[in-house]
């Protein structure tokens, strides 16, 4: 099983959703960082489950503990080692779903790869995986933005079919983005997708949505071609993403609607460097940052494990009804926002120690 993510700065995440907990290993954080778990818990607190009536009804506290590669709030230089216990497990809530594979859901896929699997909860396919990236994204985010000035701000930019308009993505900020609890910064918007998200709630079914994401003053340089593009390095960070079905960089699928004459991004003088007067690229030109915002998109599928009855079969076959018990979010997109940009960092952070491994002025 591929749970590792990185080159230089190297992250294994490990654990099942009903188990006795999850977390993640870091190899290859720089030595002398200030590092405490509340500034890992930040990101952990937006991400954790039960905070509000757009999530799962599960009650976890996630908090962490730094287990390895910390002495004295400092930075070792060893590996980091991450821990958030599970104290809400209710395995019994999926006997019934034992030998039925949910529709839409990697029951099947695991079991016919592994020949066995951790049926509560989905296990390793359980969105509660993410709690490891979210912590190890923090250690990153943390780096980045002390070291270079990074900001990473993600927001909900659509739940179904509507939209938030006008979101500035140059001054949009994190307290913007959670004054509401769908975490998006568009007040109107915000309110008819919290409407549209309890509406699914109360029919026992879900609803699909999109996480925007701006990275802002990311140094030019950042990228890896031909293989480790920036562009390709932050979709399969995204891809990898439980319930993901989407990513556009820039002007996405737009761009493929448009004439090179319009699409081209005309440089221009901007202070004591070259930058561009319009950004169709998302400020990635041959998979490296140029300067400019890191702009992209992830759509997000309707979560699978739904209580609505639905015609299926078990595992040897046999037709049944399924209403699926246990806990689970109507719509993952706002509480998918600290999770996008928490891997967001970790792949930045590999590209920013890579670079610096040239003995580049980074």
């Amino acid at each position: 099983m591929s749970s590792t993510f990185g080159t230089l700065f190297k992250v294994s995440t490990f654990g099942e959703s009903h188990g006795k907990g999850v977390g993640a290993i870091i190899d290859g954080c720089p030595p002398g960082m200030e590092l405490r778990a509340q500034d890992i818990q930040v990101q952990l607190d937006r991400r954790r489950p039960g905070q509000s009536k757009m999530a799962t009804d599960r009650q976890e506290a996630d908090q962490v503990s730094i287990l390895s590669g910390v002495e004295f709030d400092r930075t070792l230089g060893t590996p980091i080692g991450l821990l958030v216990a599970n104290k809400d497990q209710r395995p019994g809530d999926y006997g019934e779903m034992d030998q039925v594979p949910r529709p839409s859901h990697a029951d099947y896929t695991y079991q016919m790869k592994y020949g066995i699997r951790a049926s509560s909860g989905g296990g390793r396919s359980s969105a509660r995986e993410t709690i490891g990236r979210v912590a190890a994204g923090a250690v990153a985010e943390k780096y980045l933005r002390e070291t270079c000035g990074i900001e990473i701000i993600a927001w909900v930019s659509a739940v179904g079919r509507i939209e938030a308009a006008g979101v500035d993505s140059a001054r949009v900020t994190r307290e913007e983005v959670d004054a509401h609890i769908v975490r998006c910064p568009d007040v109107g918007a915000a309110k008819a997708m919290e409407d549209e998200i309890l509406q699914a709630r109360g029919e026992h079914d879900s609803i699909g949505g999109v996480v925007s994401c701006v990275c802002r003053k990311v140094p030019t340089g950042l990228g890896e071609p031909v293989f480790d593009k920036l562009e390709a390095l932050l979709a399969q960070a995204m891809l990898s993403l439980p319930a993901s079905k989407g990513f556009e960089i820039g002007s996405g699928f737009g761009g493929a609607r448009m004439r090179g004459s319009l699409h081209n991004d005309p440089f221009v003088r901007k202070g004591e460097r070259l930058g561009t007067l319009t950004n169709y690229s998302g400020g990635v030109q041959g998979g490296i940052s140029n300067g400019e915002e890191i702009l992209f998109r992830v759509a997000f599928k309707p979560v699978a494990t739904i209580g609505l009855a639905q015609t299926t079969v078990t595992m040897d076959g046999r037709e049944v009804v399924l209403e699926a018990k246990g806990r689970h979010d109507p719509c993952v997109v706002p509480r998918a926002v600290p999770i996008v940009e928490t891997m967001t960092a970790l792949v930045l952070m590999d590209l920013l120690l890579r670079q610096r491994s040239r003995q580049v002025n980074f």
